[in-house]
């Protein structure tokens, strides 16, 4: 039986976070230095996750920093979150000369949070499809295209597990996934009798869970379609009919007694993909309310937060948000349209270079494998074998390697002695919260606060807060380990 939360973690149910920021964790200001280690180095292991939203902010904010090398290690329990991990990673290096920061943003926010897409969002699945299958199968080739990235620790059946999710992403028949009706099968079976009622549901899950836990950024309109369509980001107007391809898996089902592969839709279907990108944000502007209500939306803010550390990754510069002109009484208004007299010569020029964008257009499809990504200096992204967490200590070079060890809240039981071997002499351990499982009520997201607790103790580590954990505001819980000498 697959619950609401799916058994495939397609988005994280916390916000992202730089993850060397000091008051989320002292490893990147006060990093263990052992032999093993590159000196001032910081090297993070990232458990269960779902999405490379962590390291993704990470590295777009790595410039407001001390200058490191910065080495991320991703375990994740399912191979198509791997591919989509390389997905995102990809995206957001795409060469500037190749896409533009809006063209990123949309594309990034389509693929990550929606069940439907465009037909050019499609296209441009199909044509990195084929770049990642050459990837996958020859390691000197990833190492040229995408030199962060470096997968030599899968194994080959897992390497072809990649290759066949890749060739499934680009195959054109979308009959082979209609994730429109896996959808409705889902909320079919989690809602049951209370199907023919379920907006009754939506608004119940919306105002008695989401607003009472910090979300109440989170438009209601805009959460009642997402849980009724699967569709939560429609940044630019379009026709968002093809099924996305990089949100199906497979998944062992009972049929008739007996376990059958199935292929489906097997994700969140409850809390929503607002909450990686959209209930925090730094511009405090997006956070206004008037009137009790929120100005701006998850939407909004999503839409802020991707393009804001695409433009950081790009430049090595904070972004800034642009502020509309002031009129002569002070009010901030958009600028009015103006006609304006076109002559003949002037007309013909326009035509054109708008034959000249299109051809460039089309000829940036074809060639767009000949863009090279966006330069990144001393950093690296491992692929770790599915689920390998238990056995890493069993591993030399893995032992007391990483300063920085991130649990989600659905792998966290590998928080353990076991498991503390590979903690360096001084790391931080992150934890995520119940704050967002809308399944679990108060007094559940309390025990488990309580429970992860214990494990961290057991393993060794001590709370880097010691007050209360408020479970209705909290999304993270913070330890130390310290390895006595």
């Amino acid at each position: 039986m697959v619950d609401a939360f799916g058994a495939v973690t397609w988005w994280g149910f916390t916000p992202a976070i730089d993850l060397q920021e000091e008051d989320l964790c002292g490893a990147a200001s006060n990093l263990s230095i052992n032999e093993k280690q590159d000196e001032d180095a910081l090297h993070a292991l990232i458990i269960g996750a779902g999405d490379s939203r962590h390291i993704i902010k990470t590295i777009a904010r790595a410039g407001r920093h001390k200058e490191r090398k910065l080495n991320f290690y991703i375990i994740e329990n399912n191979h198509e979150i791997l591919a989509r991990h390389l997905l995102f990673l990809s995206l957001c290096l795409e060469s500037p000369d190749r896409m533009g920061l809006q063209e990123k943003t949309e594309l990034f926010l389509e693929l990550f949070g929606n069940t439907l897409i465009r037909q050019q969002t499609n296209d441009y699945v199909i044509t990195k499809a084929n770049q990642f299958i050459k990837m996958v199968t020859d390691f000197d080739h990833m190492a040229e295209r995408m030199p962060i990235m470096d997968m030599s620790a899968l194994k080959f059946k897992e390497r072809d597990h990649l290759e066949a999710i890749f060739k499934f992403w680009r195959n054109p028949d979308h009959r082979i996934f209609d994730v429109s009706k896996c959808w409705d099968n889902r909320l079919r079976k989690h809602l049951q009798v209370r199907y023919d009622s379920r907006r009754g549901a939506y608004d119940w899950d919306y105002n008695m869970k989401l607003l009472e836990r910090g979300a109440g950024i989170i438009n209601h309109h805009h959460y009642a379609k997402w849980r009724e369509t699967g569709v939560a980001f429609e940044v630019r107007e379009g026709t968002y009919d093809v099924p996305n391809r990089t949100l199906a898996s497979g998944l062992f089902v009972k049929a008739g007694g007996e376990r059958v592969a199935q292929r489906g839709y097997w994700g969140d279907i409850v809390s929503s993909p607002y909450l990686a990108y959209g209930i925090e944000c730094e511009e405090d502007s997006l956070l206004k309310k008037a009137n009790g209500v929120h100005v701006k939306t998850a939407e909004g803010i999503s839409e802020y937060n991707i393009i804001s550390m695409l433009h950081e990754l790009t430049t090595k510069e904070k972004y800034i948000l642009p502020q509309p002109k002031a009129d002569e009484k002070g009010n901030n208004k958009p600028e009015p349209a103006k006609l304006e007299e076109i002559t003949e010569e002037e007309e013909e020029e326009v035509k054109s270079d708008e034959q000249t964008q299109v051809s460039g257009v089309q000829g940036s499809d074809e060639n767009r494998e000949d863009a090279e990504p966006i330069p990144l200096e001393n950093i690296k992204v491992y692929f770790l074998p599915l689920g390998c967490v238990t056995d890493l200590h069993k591993k030399a070079k893995y032992r007391e390697q990483f300063n920085l060890v991130y649990f989600s809240n659905s792998m966290v039981h590998h928080l353990t002695q076991d498991t503390s071997a590979i903690f360096a002499d001084r790391t931080t351990v992150i934890t995520e919260t119940a704050q967002f499982m809308l399944e679990l009520n108060v007094e559940q997201c309390e025990q488990f606060v309580s429970k992860v607790t214990g494990m961290a103790t057991n393993a060794g580590c001590k709370e880097s807060d010691q007050s209360k954990v408020d479970v209705t505001k909290q999304s993270f819980l913070k330890f130390k380990f310290e390895r006595k000498t």
